[in-house]
Formats: structure tokens, C-alpha cells, sequence
């Protein structure tokens, strides 16, 4: 039996290369207790990802499903309705157990995660990895294609299991409920039927769902929605670029409208001015005319007098030399 070389120093961890070791660090004590800490660092292998799938290279659903899919989606990245930080995707695998596959909701919302800086290179970065994101999404929804999705059993357990608030199953050919959209929220360990009379408002999310019919990048149908508390849904991002279109359309229409009302009524203020200076013009020519006349007049009265007095004088003067007889100088009897 051969002996062992006691005499060889053993490999040294990565915690020793590095200098880590179990320590203890007296931190309090009183009269009857005192209190320190343990520090000890362990090693553990890194996790190998090129075991695990992040692209399934099978078609994943049909028609419907794939522009209900955008639709839930589109309308969280095209507007403000959260300050939080959220991932919303769509068709992404959540591994939920290291040794798993995983389960892949056709569209989940996770708060307070942000997507991974390197999400197109590193394998570990492609999927919900719920040790790396440290928390279950608070939202999912599976849309029911048929009946052998398992959405009303072996999905519910793993979600539950998972610590996913709200599961949402939209089935819109009724192939397991009656109803188009129904909300369950976990209660304990279990999924309990969820009703809000606001909309299916969801305090948690902030947002509620609700059957909407509409066209949807060309398509009618009977779609679910984002909505607020009253049943406003959030627009998609195609919804906001028309409505701001017509925003701006109705702006410029209205400031050309008020523009030729500004122009109409400049002018209309240009003809009264026109009118009042003709009337001020005219005015003031009737009354250099009564000026004119009154000057006429006052020129005739004067010259009238001034013949008067210079035939007075004249008379007088002829009388006072005897060439006009007394008689011309009485006036004539009335009859």
C-alpha cells in the first residue's frame, strides 16, 4: 500500500490565492452576551450556459397570437405610463431551475430589471435566468392556441411556484374558458380569479387590460390592451405618430384659420381707416367750403355796405348841392 506524501503542500483555493480566510470579528458584548461575526467565503462552480437553450429554431404561433404578441408589447415602449425600470418581452425563455427547461410565456413584464448590456453576445444574457435577475417577472400572459398548452394546470403551478403575481390567460378561441381574458392573481401559493371594476386595474402594475376591437397594423379583431384606470388604452407607437400627425395637422389649420382672420381683420381695421380718413378728408373739405362761402359772404356784405355808404355819400353830397331833387329822397307811399 503505498503511503502518501505528507511532505506535499496542498493546492491552494482561489479564496487563499486571493487572500480570503475564515475570520471572527468580536462585534458587541454585555454581561451575559456577546455577539461577533463569522465570516467564511466559499467556492462555488460557475454555472456552464452553453447547456442551456436560448434559441428554438420551431415556428412558435400562429397569426393572431404573433401581432397580439407586438400589441402587448409596442404600447409599454412607446409611452411613460411607469418611473420604474421594466423588461417586457415576448416569446423569451425563463429558466425558473437550474436544471430545467425552461417556460417560455408568450409575453412577460418584470419590474425594477434592466436588459443586460451584452444581451447579444453572452449566452447567459439571452434569456430570463431567475438567479442572475434575482426575482420573477410580476406579470405573464399566455395566449391559448389549443388545449395542450397545459396554461390551466402545469402552467399555473409553475408560475406560482415561480412568485409570479399575475398570470393572464388570454384565450381567444375559447378553447379552455368562455371568457376572452381572464386574470388570476396569487394569493398565498395558489392563483385566485382576479376582477377589478376599473378596468382590471392592477395596483402592482400600475396598468389594466381589457377587450378592445380595433385595427391593429391593418388587421381587425378583438384584441386585449393596456388601459388605465377608465378604460383609456395605451397607444401603440403608430396610434401616438398619427395622433401627434393630427395634432399637428389641427394646429397648422388652426393658425392658418387665424392667420386669415388676422389678415381679415387688418383688413377690415385698413377700410375703416381708408373710410374714416375719406370721411375726415370730406369733413374737412365741407368745411373749408362753408369757411370759403362765409368768407364769400362776408367779402359781399362788406362790399355791399361799402357801396351803400359811398351812394349815401354821394346822394348826400349831390343834395347838398341841389342836383337831385327832394323828392328822390322821400320814400314812396305804400298803396
Amino acid at each position: 500500500m503505498t503511503t502518501p506524501n505528507t511532505s506535499t503542500k496542498p493546492e491552494q483555493s482561489l479564496a487563499e490565492q486571493l487572500g480570503f480566510h475564515e475570520t471572527f470579528e468580536w462585534v458587541y458584548d454585555n454581561t451575559e452576551t456577546a455577539i461577533y461575526a463569522h465570516t467564511v467565503y466559499y467556492e462555488v462552480p460557475l454555472i456552464d450556459y452553453s447547456q442551456y437553450i436560448t434559441e428554438d429554431p420551431k415556428p412558435v404561433d400562429n397569426l393572431f397570437s404573433e401581432k397580439q404578441q407586438r400589441l402587448y408589447i409596442d404600447p409599454l415602449h412607446a409611452n411613460l405610463w411607469t418611473e420604474r425600470d421594466f423588461l417586457a418581452c415576448s416569446n423569451v425563455g425563463i429558466y425558473y431551475d437550474y436544471n430545467t427547461m425552461p417556460v417560455v410565456p408568450d409575453m412577460f413584464l418584470s419590474f425594477d430589471v434592466c436588459m443586460p448590456e451584452e444581451w447579444g453576445k453572452d449566452k447567459k444574457n439571452k434569456c430570463y435566468f431567475l438567479w442572475r435577475m434575482k426575482k420573477p417577472p410580476e406579470l405573464v400572459i399566455e395566449i391559448v392556441s389549443n388545449k395542450t398548452g397545459g396554461e390551466n394546470t402545469s402552467k399555473f403551478k409553475i408560475y406560482a411556484d415561480m412568485g409570479v403575481l399575475y398570470y393572464i390567460i388570454h384565450d381567444p378561441y375559447h378553447e379552455l374558458y368562455k371568457e376572452d381574458l381572464n386574470i388570476f392573481r396569487l394569493e398565498g401559493k395558489e392563483y385566485v380569479p382576479y376582477k377589478s371594476e376599473e378596468s382590471n386595474y392592477m395596483p402592482e402594475i400600475t396598468l389594466g387590460l381589457r377587450l378592445w376591437e380595433g385595427l391593429f397594423e391593418g388587421a381587425k379583431a378583438l384584441y386585449v390592451r393596456w388601459c388605465d384606470k377608465v378604460g383609456n388604452v395605451l397607444r401603440t407607437g403608430a396610434e401616438g405618430i398619427a395622433e401627434e400627425e393630427t395634432k399637428r395637422k389641427e394646429a397648422e389649420r388652426k393658425a392658418q384659420e387665424e392667420a386669415q382672420r388676422a389678415e381679415a381683420e387688418a383688413l377690415a381695421r385698413q377700410e375703416a381707416e381708408r373710410k374714416a380718413q375719406e370721411e375726415a378728408q370730406r369733413a374737412e373739405a365741407e368745411a373749408l367750403a362753408r369757411q370759403e362761402a362765409e368768407r364769400k359772404a362776408q367779402e359781399e356784405a362788406l362790399a355791399r355796405q361799402e357801396a351803400e355808404e359811398a351812394n349815401r355819400i354821394l346822394m348826400a353830397k349831390l343834395k347838398e348841392l341841389g342836383l337831385i331833387p327832394e323828392e328822390l329822397f322821400t320814400k314812396p307811399k305804400q298803396r
